[in-house]
Parts: C-alpha cells; structure tokens; sequence
C-alpha cells in the first residue's frame, strides 16, 4: 500500500520495483489481488497490464489498523497500547514529550456553520 500511495498507482512490475525486498512478480500480483479483494485497491487493464490504485487513503489505512490492534491486543483500550509502548521503551523521550503536549493542549472548538 504504502508504494501505491507515494506513486498514486502502479503496474506489478512498478510496484515491485519499488519495494524494499526483492519478491517475486507472482507474490507481489496475489498480494495486489488480495488487497484487491478486500477493496484496498482498485484494478484497471492497461494494455496487457493492470493498474492497481489505492481506494483507501493512508490515514483511514492506519485508523482501521490501529482499531484492530487495539480490539484485538488491548482489549479496546488504547491506552493500554501507549502505556506498553512506554514500558516497552518503544517510545523516546522526545516521543514522550510530544505526546504530552497533546495531551496538554486545549482541544479545538467546533466551527459553526
């Protein structure tokens, strides 16, 4: 997903190119299909190819990711999840600081319409 976000779509081959690891072109099509299925990505033919495109932005990937591990890790509890990322020193102090200062700032007003 993260490839399809940064090139906004992308044939198997550019996708692949893209990657870290070098996966085979069969492995990175069924993980292609896969997100395909599960209505991640939209599939389009190009010629004797396809284009996949992202149907799911990164910040609702990631709210939905982060839902799951909460539910299913931490009981639905998020802040179970920072408090084991704090015992498990996974977060820096400057982490910490950052998250404070959320923490500690005044929460916006709503707008009127």
């Amino acid at each position: 997903m993260r490839v399809l976000w940064d090139l906004g779509s992308g044939t198997v081959s550019e996708v692949r190119e893209q990657l870290p690891a070098d996966l085979a072109y069969t492995t990175v099509l069924t993980i292609l299909r896969n997100l395909e299925e599960k209505s991640y990505v939209h599939r389009t033919s190009e010629g004797r190819a396809h284009r996949y495109s992202p149907r799911v932005d990164r910040a609702t990937a990631r709210r939905s990711a982060i839902a799951r591990i909460v539910d299913t890790l931490f009981q639905g509890a998020p802040e179970e999840l920072v408090l084991h990322m704090v015992e498990d020193r996974a977060l820096s102090k400057a982490d910490i600081r950052k998250l404070r200062a959320l923490i500690d700032a005044p929460e916006p007003t709503p707008r009127k319409r």
